[in-house]
């Protein structure tokens, strides 16, 4: 199959939408963002990338802690209002029911089924972003979104955010089972 030059400023998707938090000013602000990953093993870190104008930098700033939140596809249209206004003009402390574990400026989401408080490692200045490096300091989950102890992909109904055609979209059923479909080339 030939292959086609195209833009190098490309997305990688499916991007996961989460809803990153922070005190600033004094209240709790939320950002619904899909560029997030995973970024080290032991301690566990995520890297987020927001762009520099973003109000929630302020406080992962000032306070040096953070939520990281995984919404339901039943919290949709209030993520998407989380990225549509600016803290800066509305208060987006009220939008969701509020908990603290340890760290009390990292504000968490009762209605979403997935949450973690970290604490900041690492900033690292991009020319239009800040990537925040934070260790996952506590996690926290709803026991019915839990199989076996551990995070649920079916129960928690997440979304996914595909750019430049900005679509959130379902997460779709399993293609097959990591570290083992490829098992039959290794022999």
């Amino acid at each position: 199959m030939a292959k086609m030059k195209i833009d190098s400023n490309v997305s990688i998707y499916p991007m996961p939408v989460v809803l990153a938090g922070a005190v600033v000013g004094g209240k709790a602000n939320f950002l619904a963002i899909g560029w997030i990953a995973r970024v080290n093993y032991q301690p566990p870190m995520v890297a987020m990338s927001l762009s520099k104008g973003h109000f929630t930098n302020r406080g992962i700033r000032e306070h040096k802690e953070f939520s990281v939140n995984f919404p339901g596809l039943d919290l949709l249209e209030k993520t998407d209002y989380c990225g549509l206004v600016s803290g800066r003009e509305r208060d987006k402390s009220r939008i969701f029911t509020l908990f603290h574990g340890n760290l009390k400026h990292a504000p968490m989401i009762q209605e979403c089924p997935l949450a973690f408080a970290c604490t900041l490692v690492n900033i690292v200045e991009l020319p239009s972003n800040d990537l925040f490096i934070g260790e996952i300091a506590e996690a926290y989950a709803e026991e019915a979104c839990l199989t076996k102890g551990a995070p649920d992909i079916v129960k928690m109904a997440p979304f996914t955010l595909t750019m430049p055609d900005n679509i959130y979209w379902k997460i779709g059923g399993q293609a097959g089972k990591a570290w083992d479909a490829g098992r039959a080339l290794t022999k």
